[in-house]
């Protein structure tokens, strides 16, 4: 077993309660392999931004959870001796579980060096979730990892997790759910989902800040989170679309109904989607462009760059964790 403060990894809990207090929401970014974590790491150091890293079920699948471990130690070396060199401050880092479906799960990541986890019993009835939620807590507190459950229902499909609509959050639940389970943030659900399909052609994209705002009244002080937040960028849609792809109808999360959650209370933001298509994006260009070319150096770092100016964008822009750290 190992803490996540032998990793050199920082505490959620400060870096959610500094946002709620002073108004920003800092990014949860997943990552899948070594070039986006580089870039992840990179856009934050250099815009000076607190950064979640996130993996999911599938993420920890695909790169071994022990590998996961040395390369978030490695991940928070990197940001430090990058920041030293530009002559800015080391940024906070926490690595995060992003929807762990049950506590064997979470208790894994735990001790494996997880700064933080999310345990998401959403889809059981809410004592049911409540019941699995503490169990989470409890174990967490014992090691000073932070624990982030759910209420509601996010439509879309990210790895394991999967709905065909979403079921929005019930503020007249939120109370009690904190109360019974202890989380330190919740994450819940107002019109965002998982995917690059988040609304319907003709439908207005926005989003239901009227829960937001009454979820707030009732729990001023606990951090509140968003899932499924990208806001699927038009043009590495065009890009994908241009060079051979098939995404048509893609549409995210309005950037400006993000910055205005930001504002609410919502002290985290979650984006893979985003990430997912600068990658293909940039790659799909390059064979296109290039199609003699097979050395993955020659497309994986445009990629990796492309994708440090997207980090740096949406913390400046969208988020407004620049200059936070």
């Amino acid at each position: 077993m190992v803490s996540w403060k032998e990793l050199g990894l920082a505490s959620q809990k400060a870096m959610l309660q500094k946002a709620l207090k002073e108004g920003y929401a800092v990014p949860g970014y997943n990552f899948n392999n070594m070039e986006q974590l580089q870039a992840i790491l990179t856009g934050c150091v250099k815009s000076q931004s607190p950064v979640i890293l996130q993996v999911s079920k599938g993420a920890r699948e695909y790169a071994n959870g022990t590998l996961l471990r040395y390369m978030a130690e490695g991940g928070v070396k990197m940001a430090n001796e990058l920041a030293d060199s530009l002559k800015l401050k080391h940024i906070p880092i926490s690595l995060h579980l992003d929807h762990g479906e049950d506590f064997e799960i979470c208790k894994a990541c735990i001790d494996n060096g997880f700064s933080s986890v999310m345990i998401d019993k959403s889809h059981d009835p809410i004592e049911k979730n409540i019941e699995e939620t503490k169990k989470v807590v409890e174990y967490a507190r014992k090691f000073d990892v932070q624990v982030e459950g759910e209420l509601g229902i996010l439509a879309g499909k990210e790895d394991n997790v999967q709905a065909d609509k979403t079921t929005y959050t019930r503020p007249e639940d939120v109370e009690k759910f904190a109360k019974g389970t202890g989380v330190d943030s919740l994450a819940i659900a107002i019109g965002t989902s998982h995917g690059a399909y988040k609304f319907k052609p003709g439908q207005k994209a926005e989003l239901q800040l009227d829960i937001l705002s009454e979820v707030r009244k009732r729990l001023p002080k606990l951090p509140i989170v968003l899932h499924g937040a990208s806001s699927v960028l038009t043009q590495y849609v065009d890009m994908i679309n241009k060079f051979g792809g098939k995404m048509e109808n893609a549409i995210g999360v309005p950037e400006e109904q993000l910055r205005k959650a930001a504002s609410m209370g919502v002290c985290k933001i979650n984006i893979d989607s985003d990430g997912r298509l600068v990658v293909t994006a940039i790659i799909r260009k390059t064979f296109a462009e290039k199609p003699g070319e097979f050395d993955p150096r020659k497309y994986l770092g445009p990629a990796r760059d492309e994708l440090i100016k997207m980090i740096m964008d949406k913390n400046k822009t969208v988020l407004g964790s620049t200059n936070r750290a």
